[in-house]
């Protein structure tokens, strides 16, 4: 529980940073900025294969019954540094009565 909200809070700080300097959540200057160079291209991809890959985890997650799918929104909205160890806390707590 306490990776995700490392993970909420420290990638967001720099996603604030990324917009407050002009930055643009926009597609084109988004990616042109994910890809910006080989570094940021293989950060970029190998954040996005894990995300895929992560949600078609929970997909195929039976055990976690029909409420597991807010991760894979939250994934992709928010992000998989947050996203995954949520789940995985939630995915490992007691079922409630």
């Amino acid at each position: 529980l306490g990776l995700a909200l490392v993970g909420l809070l420290l990638p967001w700080w720099f996603n604030l940073r990324y917009l407050s300097g002009g930055g643009s959540l926009a597609p084109g200057a988004f990616f042109g900025a994910a890809f910006a160079n080989p570094l940021t291209t293989a950060i970029t991809l190998d954040v996005y294969l894990a995300a895929a890959a992560f949600c078609l985890g929970v997909a195929r997650d039976g055990a976690a019954g029909p409420r597991r799918w807010w991760a894979v929104p939250l994934t992709f909205g928010v992000g998989l540094s947050f996203a995954l160890p949520l789940y995985l806390w939630w995915r490992s707590a007691p079922p409630r009565a």
